[in-house]
């Protein structure tokens, strides 16, 4: 079974687990579609928790809930629409890691995601992954690490977007490793992952979800997990720790926001709403069989969450003088 149909299987799999709907109540009425705006496109883990969140308001409230996918600009499109929308509770913003960064790499990015966005929960969260080129010979990062400094020039890193987890675990991994080869952004995962599996890149780390079930026919290798311990899900490969980074540990995470204004009473219900999904047995079985854990918080630990995501990829853009694109 492939990734994109696991993951579809994760968000279909909601409604035979699902109470019956209760009643819209005033703020949801009938005939007024709830807009859940997913600034990736179909086929992604974060498309797929995009539409478990519309299913499961539409179920429990008893609205209409539906998906855009509102792509381009490193997903500032969508962003932007949530952004100028109503805080009316029916344009909700369900993205990634990189809507709290996306400031910080994106020179058009203009707003600031703690006071212009409104936070509802955090529903899941991915480890990284670094993987390489299976043409390549190397099988350790240490012998990835030699080789790239020797012959920098025969060596580049894909990005799957700016301002990715991947592509600030990127900047840490050049910055430890003292490794000086160039960044190529591509327009997502699939795509840079196909350029690794013919060779025309070398190295990319993203979300192990969708990098492990690439490594079963060589073609691609994986080379550690940003974690702090071996998963389960993948145990012959070895934490970037082992492999010779200790404390190098970064993950993907996945999200719902409103625009700024939208009334607490509206938020607090998304966030139980969402909480109660993440905990359901199914639930947690599908998303954990995708190297995806189920994330319960309340807003305030969600609040505090992204503010040292923040901080900590402040810090690290700075370090290296980054310059938003």
């Amino acid at each position: 079974m492939n990734r994109r149909h696991l993951l579809a299987t994760a968000a279909s799999g909601v409604a035979a687990l699902a109470a019956p709907a209760v009643q819209a109540q005033d703020v949801w009425p009938r005939g007024r579609p709830i807009r859940v705006i997913c600034p990736w496109p179909p086929g992604a883990a974060n498309d797929a928790l995009a539409r478990l969140t519309a299913q499961r308001l539409q179920e429990k409230l008893g609205a209409t809930a539906v998906v855009e996918n509102r792509t381009g600009g490193a997903g500032l499109i969508g962003t932007n629409a949530v952004l100028q929308a109503a805080p009316d509770g029916f344009t909700l913003l369900a993205s990634a890691f990189n809507t709290a960064v996306m400031p910080l790499v994106l020179r058009g990015a203009t707003f600031d995601p703690q006071r212009d966005l409104e936070v509802m929960a955090r529903t899941a969260a991915a480890p990284l992954v670094m993987v390489m080129s299976g043409q390549r010979p190397q099988r350790t990062l240490a012998e990835v690490i030699e080789a790239a400094k020797a012959r920098p020039r025969d060596w580049n890193f894909a990005l799957s977007s700016l301002g990715s987890a991947g592509h600030l675990a990127t900047i840490e991994f050049l910055r430890r490793s003292g490794v000086q080869i160039d960044m190529v952004t591509y327009r997502g995962t699939q795509p840079a992952l196909t350029d690794l599996m013919g060779g025309n890149a070398q190295l990319l780390i993203d979300p192990s979800f969708a990098l492990l079930p690439a490594t079963g026919d060589g073609r691609v290798r994986a080379l550690g997990i940003a974690t702090a311990a071996r998963s389960g899900l993948a145990p012959s490969v070895p934490t970037m720790a082992e492999a010779g980074l200790p404390g190098f540990e970064f993950q993907s995470w996945y999200g719902v926001w409103a625009p700024k204004g939208t009334s607490a009473d509206i938020n607090e219900r998304v966030n139980a709403l969402m909480q109660e999904t993440m905990r359901e047995p199914g639930i947690v079985d599908r998303l954990k069989s995708q190297i995806l854990e189920p994330v319960t918080e309340s807003i305030e630990q969600t609040r505090s969450f992204i503010a040292a995501e923040i901080n900590r990829a402040t810090e690290l853009l700075r370090s290296v003088n980054y310059q938003p694109e």
